[in-house]
């Protein structure tokens, strides 16, 4: 399904940079259906991921990418949200730093410990207090405080994970449909790792439920997953 969903983000813009299995990046500054706005033709997008799918997808628009990932989150799971340059430090001063993109919750946890806790207060802190609290991050949170990303869209970055993801068409509640559904899963994500040689050794599992609440548990193992049989352990656990 996300290849699909890919497809018709290219009918639209060569300029595609995937962030998960069902986000991604697009620049549509030079967009290929020529709409003439970013709104208008993710509004478009939209209508069609609806149509060739069945699925609803959000869109957040904005002039960089940080603040389009924080555009998208506000409009979620059906709808779209634009952070006009006018708009940008007015949307980030009150929000809280746990729902910045890129700062999670252990990063959140210490910047409320130093009294920061929304984004105005993140904007008051010097660059140099951030550095020396948060290391080389200092800068990255220095910037998007005063709504600045200058990261290009990079559609030809590489792939660092791999995923698979499925939506069941009825919910799954006895122990052994979840476990097959999850082996079902990781023997996806292992033929793509065989096929490129590319082995990780974090394996995570995400779980969205139909209010659209969101678990996720991650565990790090000491070198590799190398056989699909040590990944189907690891999953399982």
């Amino acid at each position: 399904m996300s290849e699909q969903v890919r497809g018709i983000f290219a009918d639209y813009t060569a300029l595609i940079e995937p962030l998960s299995l069902d986000e991604a990046y697009l620049d549509v500054t030079e967009n290929l259906r020529g709409f003439p706005t970013a709104s208008a033709t993710a509004k478009d997008i939209r209508a069609r991921i609806l149509a060739d799918t069945g699925l609803t997808a959000s869109a957040g628009i904005s002039y960089n990418k940080f603040l389009a990932k924080l555009a998208s989150d506000h409009r979620k799971p059906n709808g779209q949200f634009v952070i006009t340059p006018e708009m940008g430090m007015g949307f980030i001063e009150p929000l809280p730093v746990g729902k910045f993109h890129g700062i999670g919750p252990v990063t959140a946890d210490k910047m409320k410990a130093l009294g920061i806790h929304t984004g105005a207060d993140l904007r008051d802190q010097s660059l140099a207090f951030l550095q020396q609290h948060f290391g080389k991050a200092g800068a990255w949170y220095f910037a998007i405080a005063r709504s600045e990303d200058d990261r290009p869209v990079m559609p030809d970055r590489p792939r660092k994970s791999s995923g698979s993801e499925t939506t069941f068409a009825e919910d799954l509640t006895r122990p052994s449909q979840i476990e097959a559904g999850v082996r079902a899963m990781a023997e996806e994500v292992w033929a793509w790792c065989e096929k490129h040689q590319v082995f990780g050794q974090t394996v995570t599992g995400k779980i969205k439920y139909a209010d659209f609440r969101h678990v996720t548990r991650s565990r790090t193992l000491q070198a590799p997953v190398d056989t699909l049989e040590q990944l189907h352990a690891v999953v399982a656990n």
